[in-house]
């Protein structure tokens, strides 16, 4: 990707976030002009202002911590934790206080405004259409680590999976609670019971969860039996002189044996490579379909020139993936149940007995992250117009939590003033405020210190090594690699 593109991508991120942001904020700054309350400051981000602007006795401004936004209403609770103070060219004179009505009305604003915002985005999802692929509606197994608790259990490539501990599934990535992952992930029991389908018989294994070796300043693994999903072995990049491209082989073959075994994904043929790395090298039998054609290569991997640790290759840099793209129209009323869905499935996780907890969520960076990846994807449009939908629902459903600072803890503190008829002590609210102003931002750079570490490994792991290979590496017959003697 070109430097102009990634600057276009974060453009793109950027005002889309902020969109999001002053929405919800303009809910608050509506509802608070309407119901007559003094609006000091109108802030996109959070921190010292970066930029501001008075305008009709508004400041406007623009924060240096990109986390969020603001309406400094100062007949509400002291928020001066988290919005900091307003410059004021005159001495404030004493307001009015407010109705308990009304400071419900503010507070509740800014997440109808989101969900209405949600629902905007709902509509045009409806007639645009969601990007969905083969793969999204499958639970077949692609490949078994074959030294992992699937492996050990006795699933196979090929396997379609029925339910998880009794759940049943219906896709694979955990974009929802009926997915393999999710339910292994949220299993509890000591054992994942894993029923299936192979050769139409339906049969059940016990799964021993796995968890990955992490350090400190990772997030904690979560439960996994080492799967993936099906997914076509379409070659996308072939690297020069490597034995696949002295062989023959061409970008849009697909690789649908591995030494006469029907394989489900293109891991089985790099776990084949990567199972050399240790120990003799031994040449690899793929069976090819090109177009109508269907025939035999047999290829001995060899070590590249670089990446100088580099286990033997077969010069297959890059699989296409599944490019089978169909459009659904979910209707906005699916979408808005669906997005709500997520994110009272996520809460009942944090709260039962599952591994997942607040380590596992994530904030801003991780939202910046998910635009900035589908941006860059060629129908990313629409999956960003989809994932505004979930992002808005979720926003107003978080703010609605009964904390304070959050407009849900303003709405309860505003039932208790109407219920005891009176406000809580100035003092003993402004502490209780703060308290959770702390805890709030403790908690935002908490979690964004994941999620940084998490998108820096990422792209350290993205990161394209040119691999190269020696033109002297194999002798080719026309059509035919033709293996060393070693090897004959």
């Amino acid at each position: 990707m070109t430097i102009l593109r990634y600057i276009l991508v974060g453009l793109e991120v950027v005002l889309l976030f902020n969109l999001l942001i002053g929405v919800h904020e303009l809910g608050h700054f509506l509802a608070a002009k309407w119901r007559g309350l003094k609006v000091e400051r109108f802030a996109i981000w959070f921190g010292k202002p970066i930029w501001k602007k008075n305008i009709g006795g508004v400041e406007y401004a623009l924060g240096w911590i990109p986390a969020g936004g603001y309406v400094s209403l100062p007949q509400m609770a002291s928020m001066e934790a988290i919005e900091g103070k307003v410059d004021a060219e005159k001495p404030a004179e004493p307001l009015p206080p407010v109705s308990p009505l009304d400071k419900i009305i503010v507070a509740f604003a800014g997440p109808l405004f989101s969900f209405m915002l949600a629902c905007v985005f709902a509509v045009v999802v409806w007639q645009v259409g969601k990007p969905s692929v083969e793969s999204d509606n499958s639970t077949t197994v692609g490949w078994i680590d074959p030294t992992g608790p699937a492996a050990k259990a006795g699933l196979l490539p090929g396997d379609e999976i029925i339910s998880v501990d009794d759940h049943p599934v219906h896709h694979f990535a955990a974009t929802s609670a009926d997915s393999v992952t999710w339910r292994i992930v949220t299993s509890t029991g000591p054992n994942i019971a894993i029923r299936y389908l192979r050769d139409g018989k339906e049969a059940t294994v016990f799964a021993v969860p796995y968890h990955a070796p992490t350090k400190w300043y990772e997030r904690r693994a979560l439960r996994k039996i080492l799967i993936t999903s099906a997914a076509k072995a379409d070659i996308a990049l072939i690297a020069t002189n490597s034995p696949a491209a002295l062989a023959g082989l061409k970008p849009g073959d697909e690789i649908i044996a591995l030494n006469g075994v029907k394989i489900y994904s293109p891991f089985a043929i790099d776990s084949a490579q990567e199972a050399m790395s240790n120990s003799v090298i031994t040449p690899l039998t793929l069976t090819v379909r090109r177009g109508n054609e269907q025939f035999d290569k047999t290829l001995l991997p060899v070590k590249p020139l670089q990446p100088k640790d580099s286990f033997p290759l077969l010069g297959i840099t890059a699989w296409q993936g599944d490019t089978n793209t169909t459009l659904l129209y979910p209707s906005p009323a699916e979408q808005l149940e669906q997005s709500a869905g997520q994110i009272f499935n996520t809460f009942g996780a944090l709260f039962s007995k599952s591994e997942i907890g607040v380590q596992q969520l994530g904030g801003a960076v991780m939202i910046i992250r998910v635009y900035s990846n589908l941006f860059q994807d060629e129908d990313g449009w629409r999956r960003v117009l989809w994932f505004s939908v979930i992002l808005n629902v979720n926003l107003a459903l978080l703010n609605l939590l009964p904390l304070p600072v959050l407009d849900g803890g303003h709405i309860t503190l505003s039932l208790i003033e109407w219920i005891r008829r009176r406000p809580v002590h100035a003092k003993i609210l402004e502490k209780i405020q703060t308290g959770f102003a702390a805890l709030l931002i403790t908690f935002m750079i908490y979690i964004a210190f994941f999620d940084t570490g998490d998108w820096l490994r990422s792209a350290h792991a993205d990161r394209e090594v040119p691999i190269v290979f020696s033109p002297q590496a194999i002798n080719v017959d026309p059509g035919q690699a033709r293996l060393p003697d070693a090897t004959k």
